[in-house]
């Protein structure tokens, strides 16, 4: 009869400590969960960012190939309207996403590329196509530190101001320096991809 007692006693001992062991486990297992869900909710802001930052780079692109296509056009009215637009684009980028050393370089691109996208907005074609060449520059730089989600080609024109540079979405070369004049003029020099 002792060892009976003894017995049920082990048993519900053990049934005991099984049940503490599955209630830590479980525990334990929700703890990872909400750890999970934070890291996920974390992941989550942090693409959200992503793709915002993302977004006003791709923004500026897009005003940047539409400034471009006008000038291809010879249509300075266009230009001037979308260099506004540009510059507007470009007050908006939010730099604080990067690193110290890429947000000094960003404020730096991004304060002459202003310059000259609002130069663009009220002048005529010739002095256009000049501010142009330099905003290309500043705009292949302000790629080389955010990336793009597209592929770019920079492209040449070795006849322009004794060669000038320029981006496009395009492997087709659409001169924005001559327009119709020599629409074909150049070639593609390097292909970005990030």
């Amino acid at each position: 009869q002792l060892n009976t007692i003894k017995m049920k006693y082990l048993k519900m001992s053990i049934a005991a400590m099984l049940l503490l062991t599955l209630s830590f486990t479980n525990a334990q297992e929700k703890e990872k969960m909400n750890m999970d869900h934070s890291k996920m909710n974390m992941d989550g802001m942090k693409m959200n960012m992503d793709k915002m930052q993302d977004t006003k780079a791709e923004a500026i692109l897009n005003d940047y190939f539409s400034l471009k296509d006008a000038l291809v056009a010879d249509d300075t009215k266009k230009a001037a309207q979308t260099g506004a637009k540009l510059a507007v684009s470009l007050k908006a980028f939010d730099k604080s996403n990067y690193t110290a050393n890429q947000q000094k370089e960003l404020v730096d691109i991004i304060a002459d590329a202003i310059e000259h996208a609002e130069h663009i907005a009220k002048s005529n074609i010739d002095h256009q196509r000049e501010h142009f060449k330099t905003l290309s520059k500043d705009i292949a730089d302000m790629v080389a530190i955010t990336g793009t989600k597209n592929t770019l080609y920079q492209q040449f024109c070795p006849m322009y101001d004794g060669g000038s540079n320029w981006l496009s979405a395009s492997k087709d070369v659409k001169n924005p320096y001559y327009g119709s004049k020599m629409l074909t003029c150049g070639k593609v020099t390097q292909t970005i991809e990030m």
